[in-house]
């Protein structure tokens, strides 16, 4: 091998984790029972270059919120053992608490206003939003 191949191959290694640990810096929970729904999610947030952990109901959601920070969280309402408006009042009270876009099912005004007065930024309905909307809106909330 000759010096300046050496050099080029460190540059790109270099370069190339440079770039991982930009790209991944900031990081998404997403909590949702549905699974293709949430591995959906993960696929495409992780292609936009975020860091992304699933959580499949609120009391794992919580867990992780308390064991590692999060810049954003997406949180479904209806779910097994703790619902989203909990983890909402629960999120509140962690020194760290990420922003919070609500997704859910649940569509009426009164959901909203209370997803909202917990501390929700935003509220999608799950049916009326597609997933390129979900990464713009991550996007937008991180600056990524």
């Amino acid at each position: 091998m000759y010096p300046h191949e050496r050099d080029t191959r460190w540059f790109v290694m270099t370069v190339r984790g440079t770039l991982e640990e930009i790209m991944a810096t900031h990081r998404i929970l997403v909590i949702e029972d549905e699974r293709p729904l949430a591995h959906a999610m993960e696929l495409k947030l992780k292609s936009a270059g975020f860091d992304v952990v699933i959580a499949s109901d609120g009391i794992i959601g919580l867990e992780k919120l308390k064991e590692s920070q999060f810049e954003l969280v997406f949180l479904d309402l209806i779910m097994p053992r703790m619902d989203g408006f909990k983890v909402l009042e629960e999120i509140k009270k962690l020194d760290h608490a990420p922003e919070v876009v609500v997704l859910s099912n649940l569509g009426q005004s009164e959901d909203v206003a209370r997803a909202k007065k917990l501390g929700a930024s935003d509220y999608f309905v799950k049916a009326d939003v597609p997933l390129a909307t979900i990464v713009e809106r991550a996007h937008k909330i991180l600056g990524g």
